[in-house]
């Protein structure tokens, strides 16, 4: 068992919204912080328009690939944090639980997926705060 703080992002689709926070975190964090993605109902690839708009601040997530939340991944994360997927993410005790209300960024272009990106990089940076762990970036 690891003893640096464990994170998991999980949305419907592991297509934008999850994917720009692992990303976000991973970039920001380096090492100092186990990070995973995952969807109730993963799609068939990473939303194009997310893959641009995290290309724009330099951050590549082409290769990312949408995976199934399993309840491992939840049982091996310090920390959950939904993103309109409801009541599909399965509760421990002993795990804290978030939701971030975030627009879904399915279907919509670049200029609209920007705002999105720009408020999981703000809410990212206050999670790091809250697990003392200061951003590389």
């Amino acid at each position: 068992m690891s003893d640096k703080p464990s994170v998991l992002f999980v949305c419907v689709h592991n297509a934008g919204r999850s994917q720009m926070a692992a990303a976000w975190l991973t970039h920001l964090a380096g090492d100092r912080v186990e990070v995973r993605s995952a969807g109730s109902n993963p799609g068939a690839g990473v939303n194009p328009a997310a893959v641009e708009v995290m290309r724009e601040v330099g951050i590549d997530i082409s290769a990312e690939v949408p995976k199934m939340l399993t309840v491992d991944a939840v049982k091996e994360s310090d920390v959950c944090i939904t993103m309109g997927c409801g009541d599909t993410c399965p509760v421990f005790p002993g795990k804290r639980y978030l939701d971030w209300q975030l627009e879904d960024p399915a279907g919509q272009g670049v200029e609209a997926v920007r705002p999105i990106r720009d408020d999981i990089e703000r809410r990212v940076r206050g999670l790091l705060d809250e697990l003392g762990v200061p951003a590389q970036h």
